[in-house]
């Protein structure tokens, strides 16, 4: 059955799930299903063999010794509470096997969890440390994903059992199957001679996105020589900064959710995403257009099978991504990308430019914005600086590029997606103590520096790190969300006002911008006390409304002056 978008889509998580198990190449499914049968009734309509078991722990043994002789991936089916931990003798028997076998079971639905019904039983902790991925599936449209995901991981890297949850709930409801294939994991090849490098070499319009699990694997620039060779334009996720030279002039910005304006059209025209060392997380991928895993490949390269993002179609490739770009350049582009390296070069320097522009209507206008700061700090601090970041309302501005820019000799530390409230202000003693050399600078909101500054003491015997703590009075963010018009923002409020807590000691310094033109001298005196190896709290006034997103957290919008 067609949606309206052009994919196909299957009456309930079984006939989605057989239909799914059948692109992936399974013909054999072993088990003893829940009450609903729902299971028979999609292998009746289809090509796939399901041999019916009188018992669930038979049932995992049958596929564990299939996968065995086999090598192939096989599928256990059951019902849910006690079907489930009958099976588990066989999914150990698997895992001791390093056998593929993928469980499948029922569960209870989401709306009943809880209420002590009809076999519920939290299965995710039963099997979790039998298996090497666990995962319950709770809509509809993460069905497609999280199965290929599941059979990926259980046949890719070193074999073994995997576990998928199909709630009660998912039984009647339409599951969308997306249109791409089921792509094979492949492994590197240093030849570059497999599916994935042929995508590479024969695309005339690629962007490559690096994320953080390029980080130390970038040493040798392979990245900015693939970029200048195969005329690819670079981007990175949040995470991914620091690993290439944002200088270099195929960079264009962050990819999803902080990629920058003049870069929306070299995303809408390109016909090969290379992820490397990417998950592909939600904001790394915000705001890309619907082509991009459909109609254009995404080539992945991952170290482990868990981290890839089946729902994009594209080769994957588990492996060390610097050892497969090394294999790529040995066998280089089929034919010119002249043209398209132009137009990414074009967009390089509009993106700079339009930022120096930006940055002169700022400086005239009254009051003292974010990015002014960031490109003081620019000015001031050498460029072999890391840079740590939170990621609240206003330190955001640090995530868009070129409002701030990591150059070849630079750094930054950020938050992963959980993004911790305080991990970027606590995270600096350890940078530093890492990198005793290299400048570090905490950019940080009033909130989160409050979480660490009962361990300022302890920044001190690291020594040498900067906070520039930008001071809207509290939790910015949570006020911005709460507005002025909801019922509760008459009662509630997230600023307090509250002055910074600096404890005394000789070598900790508190200093404060007290308007625009201050900046740059406090800000070297600042750093000049931290080349000295203190540790200087700076503080700098904002206004609420200067955020790189507005109370949705959806739409970038830009400062007013004034």
């Amino acid at each position: 059955m067609p949606t309206p978008d052009g994919n196909a889509e299957a009456a309930g998580c079984w006939r989605a799930a057989v239909r799914l198990l059948g692109d992936a190449g399974v013909r054999d499914l072993f088990g003893l299903p829940g009450d609903d049968l729902a299971v028979l009734d999609a292998a009746a309509e289809s090509d796939v063999r399901f041999t019916l078991c009188r018992d669930q722990r038979n049932a995992a043994f049958m596929a564990c010794g299939y996968a065995i002789q086999s090598g192939r991936l096989a599928v256990a089916v059951v019902g849910k509470g006690p079907a489930v931990t009958n099976a588990l003798t066989g999914v150990l028997e698997a895992a001791g096997s390093s056998a593929p076998v993928l469980l499948l079971s029922g569960g209870t639905s989401a709306r009943s969890r809880g209420s002590g019904g009809f076999q519920e039983l939290d299965q995710l902790p039963v099997l979790a440390p039998l298996v090497k991925w666990a995962a319950r599936v709770d809509h509809p449209a993460r069905v497609a994903p999280m199965l290929r995901r599941a059979v990926l991981t259980a046949r890719s890297g070193a074999p073994g059992p995997v576990y998928l949850e199909l709630p009660d709930h998912l039984l009647d409801e339409p599951i969308p199957l997306p249109a791409h294939g089921f792509p094979e994991v492949e492994a590197p090849q240093r030849a570059g001679g497999s599916a994935g490098a042929e995508v590479v070499r024969r695309a005339e319009r690629p962007i490559v996105v690096v994320g953080g699990g390029m980080r130390h694997r970038n040493a040798d620039r392979a990245v900015e020589r693939f970029a200048a060779e195969f005329g690819a334009a670079m981007s990175c996720t949040a995470s991914g900064r620091g690993s290439v030279d944002e200088d270099h002039p195929a960079f264009v910005g962050l990819s999803g959710l902080y990629a920058p304006e003049p870069a929306a059209a070299l995303w809408d025209a390109a016909d090969c995403v290379i992820a490397l060392g990417t998950r592909l997380e939600e904001t790394a991928v915000d705001h890309w257009p619907e082509r991009i895993g459909t109609a254009v490949p995404v080539v992945q390269v991952n170290a482990r099978e868990t981290d890839l993002a089946p729902e994009y179609g594209g080769p994957l490739i588990v492996g060390d991504a610097l050892d497969v770009l090394r294999g790529w350049l040995d066998r280089g582009p089929a034919g010119s990308r002249g043209k398209w390296g132009d137009r990414v070069r074009a967009v390089h320097e509009e993106l700079r430019d339009q930022h120096r522009r930006r940055l002169e209507r700022l400086r005239a206008a009254p009051g003292l914005h974010i990015e002014e700061v960031l490109s003081a700090i620019d000015e001031v601090v050498p460029r072999n600086r890391v840079l740590v970041q939170e990621n609240g309302l206003q330190d955001m501005w640090s995530y868009r590029y070129p409002a701030y820019s990591c150059g070849a000799d630079g750094g930054s530390v950020v938050p992963c997606e959980q993004t911790s409230l305080g991990f970027g202000a606590a995270a600096a003693v350890g940078v530093k103590l890492a990198a005793p050399e290299r400048p570090v600078v905490a950019f940080v909101g009033d909130g989160a520096f409050r979480m660490v500054d009962a361990d300022l003491l302890t920044a001190v015997q690291a020594g040498g790190v900067l906070y520039v703590v930008l001071r809207n009075g509290g939790y910015g963010w949570l006020q911005s969300q709460l507005g002025q018009d909801r019922p509760a923002a008459r009662r509630f409020s997230f600023l307090d006002g509250e002055d910074l807590r600096i404890p005394e000691h000789p070598r900790l310094h508190h200093r404060v911008v007290p308007d625009g033109s201050a900046l740059e001298p406090v800000l070297a005196e600042a750093w000049r006390q931290c080349a000295d190896g203190g540790v200087v709290v700076l503080e700098v006034p904002v206004r609420l409304q200067d955020a790189l997103f507005d109370a949705a957290g959806d739409f970038p919008v830009a400062p007013e002056n004034g």
